[in-house]
């Protein structure tokens, strides 16, 4: 089958992305093949009109397709693609593929060790640790620190990350509840499986929930102020999925009257967070800068799906690792 990309040395590709030195872990590995990186918007526009292959992901914009003539593969950076237009690609024979399964160990251990912070209260001991105050014993048993054996987590969204997360929890004794839209038994991994139409039936159960869902029309405010009604006095809600999966103000005002008490949280609806945002100086809330995927592993990890779908390509193969388009 001929190839669906051009070959080297017919082949350039664009690397974009802020921080991640992507472009020298894929010069590492193929020092042949032509190459740039770029590190904003404007300069990967620039020189789109060489480009037959893009790794990129939050440098995406829409007015790139009008200087890419050459552009037949988009690999993602992220696991989530929502912010790609699907139609305008396939309309153009653009091909997409996802970076599902790069990060999952990464956000399966960042979703843990979120949910040891809060249940632990680190957040508290390093704030004490920089008024160098130590905190004397605590008679206010709900002031302390808590174990998580016999706990029920509650994880939304059950695919590759959520599947990890949960193989962790049961290695700390917790009971799991799978929430996903095919509620099949899967008694290796949960106790319990249910719908996603009944989601809050299982929140009603939990004492953490753990968001580890993509971004769709049907997760979008998937946790709003009556899914946090729904779950019991003092639980815990741990976000490593999508910040727009959450209703932030109802999210604020949870944790502002008590009904929640304690939120991890690596993504927001805006991004940075607003300075002004109350969810910095909430002292029940851990925040990390959606870094929960980011890992000194992750350029290697990326360059393992890309060498899979250049080779797919080359070979004239239609199907994609993590196809999107």
């Amino acid at each position: 089958m001929p190839s669906l990309i051009p070959e080297p040395p017919d082949l350039t590709i664009a690397f974009g992305h802020r921080a991640y030195q992507l472009g020298d872990a894929f010069a590492e590995r193929h020092p042949e093949i032509a190459h740039f990186q770029a590190f904003s918007t404007d300069e990967l526009k620039a020189r789109m009109a060489e480009v037959d292959v893009l790794v990129a992901s939050f440098l995406w914009h829409d007015s790139l397709l009008d200087h890419a003539p050459k552009l037949r593969f988009i690999q993602s950076v992220s696991a989530g693609v929502d912010h790609f237009p699907k139609e305008a690609l396939r309309a153009r024979g653009i091909r997409l593929a996802s970076a599902q399964g790069a990060n999952e160990r990464a956000v399966a251990e960042h979703a843990m060790a979120l949910i040891l912070a809060l249940t632990r209260r680190l957040g508290e001991a390093r704030d004490n640790q920089a008024k160098a105050h130590w905190r004397g014993m605590i008679g206010d048993r709900s002031r302390r620190e808590d174990e998580l054996g016999g706990k029920t987590l509650v994880i939304v969204g059950m695919g590759r990350i959520g599947s990890r997360l949960a193989r962790l929890a049961r290695a700390f004794d917790m009971r799991v509840i799978g929430v996903r839209r095919n509620p099949d038994p899967q008694p290796e991994l949960a106790d319990k499986m249910v719908a996603t139409a009944r989601l809050h039936e299982a929140l009603a159960e939990a004492d953490i929930v753990a968001l580890t869902c993509p971004l769709t029309p049907e997760t979008t405010n998937l946790i709003n102020a009556a899914a946090l009604a729904a779950l019991r006095p003092q639980a815990m809600l741990v976000n490593v999925a999508r910040g727009r999966v959450v209703d932030e103000e109802a999210l604020i005002a949870a944790l502002q009257d008590g009904r929640l008490a304690a939120a991890g949280i690596d993504c927001t609806q805006e991004e940075p967070l607003a300075a002004g945002s109350p969810l910095w100086a909430m002292p029940q809330v851990v925040l990390t800068p959606h870094t929960a995927g980011e890992t000194c592993r992750y350029e290697d990890n990326i360059m393992a799906i890309l060498d899979d779908n250049l080779g797919r390509l080359w070979r004239g193969e239609t199907e994609l690792l993590n196809q999107i388009v």
